[in-house]
């Protein structure tokens, strides 16, 4: 390639090519006239004063123009770190204001004058709850490059990092004036919340994850374009940590499960069955997980040694094995510092027979949840009955809610638990054939997408030749998730290997469901219509066991003496 004295491509004797029918370019080309974008998002200084005001004399210019520098130095010294521009080349052209107030001090009907203090700012509390938006504005010549987008993510990037409640601010309506004559307030705000109508600041807002609380009237007196009505918005901070927060022992984001797929076998004895146990809670534990979770009736081995011909003496027979199991996995929890759930064992109690699952928590304390929903074959062979309370428990990784097999076929179950704030449910199954388990796996998936929660499933594989109505046994353990960007694109977190024996330990992040619930591409639980239905618990009727055993008594029966629980679920 030839090249000029200086360097350069070319020479004085070379010719520039073309291509057939294309014109000749110029010698020279004209640079253009406006420089690439150099977008920097920063704190605002003192010397941003003059570009701060040629922007707000622009944008406020029907209204009373920009403040004065005192203010503006006022706002700087107060709470630097919230006021925020972006700068294109080094030119200042748009700008975000805010101060940090107790709320409460001032509630809904306050006025601009009075929750900025005049504009002095004194009203600015560093030790408040929420993040008050005094002013957002964009050079005109920049509204096309959505710059307020920007400016308000870095808001909530604030709102979150200072641990605030909140997000609030004072819009205008400026479209308003246009239909002031035709309708309220109100109605305006629902015809652009419906995008009927649009308004150059409130449909931004909205779209910007903000909600109306109300309509303030005498805002801004001087507003001659929102008939100094204002729209009172907030932003609710989703991480926000009432709790201040401590050195050791916080909530953690990221939880660490373990699930056993437990291999059904015989066993000698007690302790016998006690070292299986403790075999997988320390196997488990030594991945430094925060609990591990068993399957439904994991004990059954153990009714091979009652020696009982009947599967329903048999069942209150072994029911004598539940308390010092549930006393040995109390002892595990603590010992190697992990939650355990005990799966469900059978529990024989004032002549009644449930199936009931222990949370053993590792600080010493347990819990039970027994199951709601028993299926005709339960009823049938063993007179089993529901229990009738439901409850979503605490521990120190989050909220947790426990639904042993068929219960997990029931949504309005893990519905109530979600609006209790759940966030993990578990579910120990026990099932015998593909479809039995099927009916448990795509119900457990449905219900992480409707409540916007992880669940975690875990059956026994494996067979017991000598115990009836619990001889064969089918499992996949897994871990689902809700079906979004941020989670795996099947939404399955860990998949164990069909009818074997293994330990499958799974990573949950809860923070992924803060996200999903307030920017995710749906929002199962916030787009519920309550307006229209709701879900709620009633009184237990004793009535609905006793038509469920006469059910189970009929079938029986009539049922072949040898029948498996192909229903079990």
């Amino acid at each position: 390639m030839a090249t000029s004295p200086n360097g350069k491509a070319g020479g004085s004797h070379a010719k520039k090519q073309t291509l057939p029918g294309m014109p000749a370019a110029p010698e020279l080309m004209t640079p253009t006239a406006v420089p690439a974008h150099k977008l920097v998002l920063r704190t605002l200084r003192r010397n941003d004063f003059k570009a701060v005001k040629e922007i707000m004399d622009k944008v406020y210019s029907n209204m009373e123009g920009a403040w004065a520098q005192d203010e503006y130095n006022a706002l700087l010294k107060k709470f630097p770190e919230g006021q925020i521009c972006i700068e294109d080349n080094g030119q200042v052209v748009a700008a975000a204001l805010a101060i940090i107030v107790e709320y409460s001090k001032y509630g809904d009907k306050h006025t601009y004058a009075k929750i900025t203090g005049n504009g002095k700012f004194d009203t600015h509390d560093s030790n408040g709850d929420t993040l008050y938006g005094v002013d957002v504005f964009v050079d005109p010549e920049y509204r096309s490059l959505r710059l307020g987008r920007r400016l308000y993510d870095a808001r909530k990037e604030l709102c979150e990092n200072l641990n605030l409640r909140a997000m609030v601010a004072g819009g205008r309506i400026p479209g308003y004036a246009a239909y002031a004559n035709e309708m309220t307030p109100a109605k305006y705000v629902e015809m652009v919340r419906a995008k009927e109508l649009t308004d150059p600041i409130l449909t931004f807002q909205l779209a910007n994850d903000f909600y109306v609380r109300k309509i303030i009237r005498g805002y801004l007196p001087y507003d001659s374009e929102s008939k100094a009505y204002a729209t009172l918005l907030e932003w609710i901070n989703v991480y926000y940590d009432e709790e201040t927060d401590k050195l050791i022992g916080n909530q953690k984001s990221n939880v660490r499960i373990g699930i056993v797929q437990w291999q059904m076998r015989a066993t000698q004895n007690l302790d016998d069955f006690f070292q299986q146990m403790e075999f997988f809670v320390d196997t488990v534990s030594g991945y430094k997980a925060d609990c591990v979770l068993f399957p439904e009736f994991f004990n059954a081995p153990m009714m091979a040694l009652t020696n009982e011909e009947s599967s329903s003496v048999a069942i209150r027979s072994m029911s004598a094995f539940t308390e010092p199991i549930k006393t040995k996995m109390m002892e595990l929890a603590v010992s190697y510092n992990i939650n355990v759930i005990a799966g469900s064992m059978p529990l024989y109690d004032d002549g009644k027979l449930y199936n009931v699952s222990y949370l053993c928590r590792r600080d010493g304390t347990v819990d039970e949840q027994y199951k709601l929903h028993v299926t005709p074959d339960e009823a049938s062979y063993w007179g089993m009955r529901g229990g009738d309370k439901l409850r979503c428990f605490d521990t120190d990784f989050g909220k947790i809610g426990i639904l042993i097999c068929y219960d997990v076929e029931f949504p309005e179950l893990s519905r109530m638990l979600s609006d209790e704030g759940m966030k993990i449910l578990f579910v120990p199954f026990w099932t015998d054939t593909k479809n039995a388990y099927q009916r448990v796996r795509l119900c457990a998936q449905a219900r992480a997408i409707e409540n916007e929660c992880y669940v975690a499933i875990t059956g026994s594989v494996g067979n017991l030749p000598r115990v009836e109505n619990m001889d064969i046994q089918y499992s996949q353990s897994a871990v689902f998730s809700p079906s979004d960007f941020a989670f795996p694109h099947d939404a399955i977190v860990a998949e164990a290997t069909p009818n074997t024996e293994m330990t499958l330990i799974a990573d949950l992040d809860l923070d992924l469901l803060k996200d999903l619930n307030t920017s995710g591409a749906v929002r199962n639980l916030r787009d519920r219509r309550k307006d229209l239905y709701s879900v709620s618990w009633t009184k237990k009727s004793e009535q609905r066991d006793e038509e469920l055993l006469s059910q189970g008594e009929e079938r029986a029966i009539k049922a072949p003496a040898r029948r498996k629980a192909i229903a079990q679920g």
